[in-house]
């Protein structure tokens, strides 16, 4: 079938299974990738591809001809099932190979799948590093098999490693037999969180935990407030201490406190960005442009050096890579941590950081981040408009009064309330985040900004 070359966005690949692309689609990228890196790595020997898979009913079909296609292509391929993506990126660093590809398409609805990219170390491939160069590979090149093929490997310890690994970042014995209720909505973060708690004395409710590409409970994406309803429920009516949230592809994690209430990612990230303050006193920790002013706080107040980056997590992680950052975090949930052999996000490491400064607080959770709670914050608030260009223009002009910066399209600053509107990197939508110091003057900026931006 003809490929849709939309699928190829500014993170990664995602379509329409069937419909933008096929399973043939995946043998030529396995293809294309083997010649992408092979040029980049300029080595003799036989360059090491990971690739995993998630949940997906149509996974197994697009990995299998994937492996094909990088096999041919001449590499080995190191096949390590059903994985996360942050196991995956995992996989990819600690075991010291040349990049890797997994195939998902994170929290997107059940018609979709597609797949995630990355260098060694698990530096990743999107927007300006390469990955509009490969969908010209897989449209256009002329992709020929290689004259020595690759051979596939099987690791089965992936997850076991991980674990093994992230438990080093927290002392397991400080957290307390915390009782937590789980939300994976059947997809990959059952794999980690089954194999974490193991390690810990932690009394573990597991929700819509049994994988199932179909998404039989809901949409797999806990940024939608809709989707932790049922988990923000049981929290209050089990007494729990506190619950967590995963998406499609287990690389983001959202925290509900004791009081049923969905904590703002922004204030995770900003407890984060002092707890790893404390074990590297003036590190530099990056951040997402969208409000979340009590992450700029809070680094400030503890000695770090803030560094702002644009929307996206692997040009969030990108920046952060190249500037040296010890910490980064985005506003969508993804937390990206510095190891000894790579920077990607970790979310067994950043569970057991929070449960292990909960436990030593002697707090609840709702009591725990109370300081934090200094802004109101709109919540992301999607718009589907036919000239993003006009409204952002009329923006420009209305606020010009205020401090206005282009890192991401635009945001706006004031002393008493700031915004970003952005348009989508996947989607036909531009997306706006207001906060404010006020919660009356939160509602009435974000309702005088979303006049203009719905006309």
């Amino acid at each position: 079938m003809k490929i849709n070359p939309e699928i190829f966005k500014a993170y990664d690949i995602r379509g329409i299974y069937g419909q933008d692309f096929d399973d043939e689609t995946a043998y030529k990228l396995g293809l294309a990738y083997s010649l992408f890196r092979k040029k980049e790595v300029k080595k003799k020997k036989k360059l090491r591809i990971v690739v995993g898979e998630d949940m997906r009913l149509s996974s197994p079909a697009l990995k299998k001809k994937l492996i094909k296609g990088l096999a041919d292509g001449g590499v080995d391929v190191i096949d390590i099932g059903l994985a996360s993506t942050p196991t995956f990126y995992f996989s990819v660093a600690k075991y010291a190979c040349d990049g890797g590809i997994n195939v998902t398409a994170s929290h997107n609805p059940r018609q979709y799948n597609g797949f995630k990219l990355v260098r060694g170390q698990a530096r990743p491939i999107g927007k300006n590093t390469g990955i509009y160069d490969l969908r010209d590979l897989v449209i256009k090149g002329k992709l020929l098999p290689a004259k020595n093929k690759g051979k596939v490997i099987k690791n089965k310890t992936a997850i076991k490693d991980q674990a093994k690994h992230d438990l080093t970042f927290a002392d397991a014995k400080k957290i307390k037999p915390f009782k937590i209720i789980i939300d994976t909505a059947n997809s990959m973060g059952a794999t980690y969180f089954e194999e974490l708690f193991k390690h810990l004395k932690c009394k573990i409710i597991k929700m819509n935990w049994k994988l199932d590409g179909a998404f039989p409970s809901h949409e797999a994406d806990p940024f939608k407030p809709e989707n932790t309803k049922e988990l923000r429920k049981k929290v209050v009516s089990q007494k729990a201490d506190l619950g967590i949230a995963t998406d499609g592809d287990g690389d983001r994690i959202f925290f509900v406190d004791n009081k049923g209430k969905l904590i703002e990612p922004g204030i995770i990230r900003a407890i984060l960005s002092k707890i790893f303050l404390k074990e590297k006193p003036g590190a530099k920790i990056a951040y997402d442009i969208r409000p979340g002013k009590i992450t700029e706080d809070t680094i400030l107040e503890n000695g770090g050096i803030p560094i702002i980056t644009p929307v996206g997590h692997s040009l969030i992680k990108d920046q952060a890579i190249r500037e040296g950052a010890y910490f980064a975090g985005e506003s969508s949930g993804h937390y990206f941590v510095k190891m000894k052999f790579g920077f990607f996000e970790a979310p067994m490491i950043i569970t057991l950081k929070i449960l292990e400064d909960l436990s030593i607080s002697g707090l609840s959770f709702a009591d725990y981040i109370k300081p934090y709670q200094k802004y109101f914050h709109s919540g992301e608030i999607n718009t589907r408009v036919k000239n993003p260009e006009a409204i952002i223009k009329k923006i420009k002009q209305k606020y010009k009064d205020g401090q206005q910066n282009y890192l991401d399209r635009i945001s706006v600053e004031y002393p008493d309330y700031w915004f970003n509107i952005r348009t989508s990197n996947t989607e036909p939508l531009l997306r706006f985040n207001l906060e404010a110091r006020t919660k009356k003057l939160m509602q009435e900026k974000r309702d005088e900004v979303l006049k203009i931006i719905k006309g």
